[in-house]
């Protein structure tokens, strides 16, 4: 039956004979989870290798056997490479989301006071989790518009404050927040620096260490393009000193990290997402992660060239826009719901609506991972045929030609 379905998405050319049965289920898995055409350009989670698609297509294997053992051991390397760090890191079995719970419960106490630098969806998130764990302060901006350092320092100075979170990459307004400066500020006055890089880690330029970040989380189906499901957590030596068990279990910082030191797990991880992570994490050492971070910028400038050049605008202010992913302004008269609805049913174009009250007011496009100019090229067409379609005026062509002249 899987023959049959395969022939009919890939043509009958594409399937190949083999002793092995698990390598036609492969090649079934890689050709019916991808559409054959189109552009996926969610900010997360995104398009990934068929090489990765493919580990996770193997027989089950003892988490505890020297197999997973030797997987381990490649990880925490390959970890340690995409965050530009030698310190102490952890895969955890969870969302980012479980990455920043890790953190937070592992490194503050309910008395401490945490100050939450909030001006979008992830980073109010932050501030949330982190009312559980502590006593948090929110000092917010509005969307779309970046942290002030200067409001950062003057908030420290009139409080003492156990530690600053930032979300560095804000996704739900396209904004990069200045974490080089308020990382100084938060350095000079002692505080522990807690950095949601959930869609930075990877696709941003990472000074973590001379930046004075503490503790810093992505999510595997972000700029490392594995599937969703993983976190990974990097600690400086002051962080991981610091570390407690009181309001944690599953998500134990420190056991998470000193298993992954011994080969192991302090529990039963989701052995094929790691597989499927470490496979990601050899493709971006393949790529090197300098050269990916330069492409995602140049990817991001294509993007923000096609905008203009259909008449859009973007959402957060352009000194801090994102290079991965590209928050957009509905022009007067399209309606998100259809007009994201168009794009999927008729050009196959998969791409992310506005968030809390942003929702039906903007759209974001990811280009972090292992998106392609192509890719890029291929959703800003259909973006143009929807927009003129709708009603929009727009150059036939404008965007494309617009984004060439980046690459």
């Amino acid at each position: 039956m899987w023959k049959e379905r395969l022939a009919r998405r890939v043509g009958p050319a594409a399937i190949m004979e083999s002793a092995n049965p698990f390598i036609g289920a492969r090649t079934f898995v890689a050709a019916m989870v991808a559409p054959p055409t189109g552009a996926f350009l969610l900010p997360g989670p995104v398009k990934m290798h068929p090489r990765v698609l493919e580990a996770m297509a193997v027989p089950a294997m003892n988490h505890r056997g020297p197999e997973f053992k030797e997987a381990l051991a490649e990880i925490r390397t390959l970890t340690q490479y995409a965050f530009g760090t030698r310190g102490p890191v952890a895969v955890l079995s969870g969302s980012g989301t479980a990455g920043l719970e890790a953190a937070v419960s592992g490194l503050l106490r309910k008395d401490d006071r945490v100050l939450n630098l909030v001006n979008g969806k992830f980073s109010e998130r932050f501030h949330e989790l982190c009312q559980v764990f502590s006593t948090p302060t929110a000092l917010t901006f509005d969307w779309g518009t970046a942290v002030d350092p200067a409001a950062v320092a003057a908030a420290l100075d009139s409080h003492e404050y156990r530690a600053v979170t930032l979300c560095w990459n804000e996704t739900s307004t396209g904004l990069t927040n200045p974490i080089a400066e308020v990382g100084k500020v938060v350095k000079d006055r002692d505080a522990l620096f807690l950095v949601d890089g959930i869609t930075a880690v990877g696709g941003l330029e990472n000074r973590r260490e001379a930046w004075g970040v503490d503790a810093l989380v992505v999510g595997s189906q972000k700029c490392l393009a594995a599937p969703a499901g993983l976190s990974a957590v990097a600690l400086s030596n002051r962080a991981y000193d610091s570390l407690h068990s009181e309001t944690s279990f599953y998500v134990n910082l420190k056991a998470h990290i000193d298993a992954m030191a011994r080969e192991d797990t302090p529990f039963t991880p989701a052995v094929p997402l790691f597989l499927a992570f470490r496979e990601a994490l050899r493709l971006l050492k393949e790529e090197g992660l300098e050269h990916r971070i330069a492409r995602t910028r140049t990817l991001a400038e294509a993007a923000r060239a096609g905008v203009a050049a259909l008449g859009l605008e973007l959402f957060p202010d352009r000194r801090f826009a994102s290079n991965t992913v590209t928050a957009i302004r509905y022009p007067p008269g399209i309606d998100d719901s259809k007009f994201r609805k168009v794009l999927r049913a008729d050009h196959r174009t998969i791409l992310a609506g506005g968030q809390a009250h942003l929702k039906g007011k903007i759209f974001r496009i990811g280009h972090m991972g292992i998106c392609s100019i192509e890719d890029l090229q291929e959703g800003f067409r259909a973006i143009e045929a929807t927009l003129a379609a709708m009603g929009h005026r727009v150059k036939a062509g404008a965007a494309v030609e617009a984004m060439s002249g980046r690459v």
